[in-house]
């Protein structure tokens, strides 16, 4: 067995973040060989994943990004499983690696993110490695992008919610922060009614025909209210008939509206561990 020496556990340990016993120990059984030690190293870290598959990752952290000119905007979600890990510096700079390379890419997808290579190695691989490193599951628990004239963004000061706002047109920085606040506090379910999906729709309705027949009303009534219902659910849910937070007398649509009548929200995209 190759006599394994302080320094070179040291080296291992910076190139790939693990411990400095599971390095040591990797590097015994590689007889010395850095490669073969990442190998095992890395080996390690999907045995790891592997036996926590089932683990559920609640903890985390949750970035929003935004482009330097500001039409384009991501958020992704790195998930753990306790709010120690989520603490540690090495897991929010995978986190905040991630974010960047989404932003920098604006990949198709998940998948598409996972396979992005970045220094020679995969963020699915990376992740995999920060398993590994911490004994914990790791996943990349979502990923979503926008693109607008103008998109702003919005981080919960724990970072586990996070949301980006597109717009058609440049608006103020404070307006914008409203919004993206808005969508972060109230979590609604589209823009408007008119682009709520229509899977939604149908469940609310049924639900609200369901409400209205155990209450007894006559049968020929039942559409009418549950419309009713319906009506309620796109106010309460829709962000722009929503009540503004800021000032609950007026609508999110009244509010774009005094700060630019021609200003319209595109999309958004919002995340929280906590949903």
């Amino acid at each position: 067995m190759a006599d394994i020496k302080a320094a070179d556990v040291a080296k291992l340990r910076k190139m790939t973040g693990a411990g400095m016993m599971d390095c040591k120990g990797a590097l015994q059984e590689a007889d010395g060989d850095f490669d073969r030690a990442q190998d095992i190293i890395r080996e390690k870290g999907k045995l790891v994943a592997a036996k926590r598959a089932d683990r559920e990752t609640t903890e985390g952290q949750v970035i929003a990004k935004v482009s330097a000119d500001g039409k384009k905007g991501i958020v992704i979600a790195l998930g753990t499983e306790t709010d120690f890990v989520a603490a540690n510096e090495d897991f929010k700079g995978l986190a905040q690696k991630i974010a960047e390379v989404a932003l920098e890419n604006m990949p198709a997808d998940v998948d598409a993110l996972k396979a992005i290579n970045v220094d020679g190695t995969s963020i699915e691989e990376q992740i995999t490695q920060m398993t590994g490193k911490t004994g914990e599951k790791h996943s990349l628990a979502y990923y979503g992008k926008i693109e607008g004239e103008y998109v702003s963004s919005y981080i919960h000061m724990n970072n586990k919610l996070a949301v980006v706002v597109a717009f058609n047109k440049v608006i103020s920085v404070e307006a914008g922060k409203d919004i993206a606040m808005q969508v972060a506090s109230m979590s609604p379910v589209s823009v408007a009614k008119e682009d709520c999906p229509a899977e939604v729709v149908e469940k609310e309705l049924q639900i609200a025909r369901e409400q209205v027949m155990q209450e007894g009303k006559p049968e020929n009534m039942v559409e009418k209210i549950a419309q009713g219902k319906l009506g309620k659910f796109f106010k309460d849910s829709t962000l722009m008939e929503q009540a503004f937070i800021k000032d609950g007398k007026i609508s999110v649509a009244d509010y774009l509206k005094s700060v630019d009548a021609d200003a319209k929200v595109l999309g958004f995209r919002r995340f929280s561990l906590n949903d």
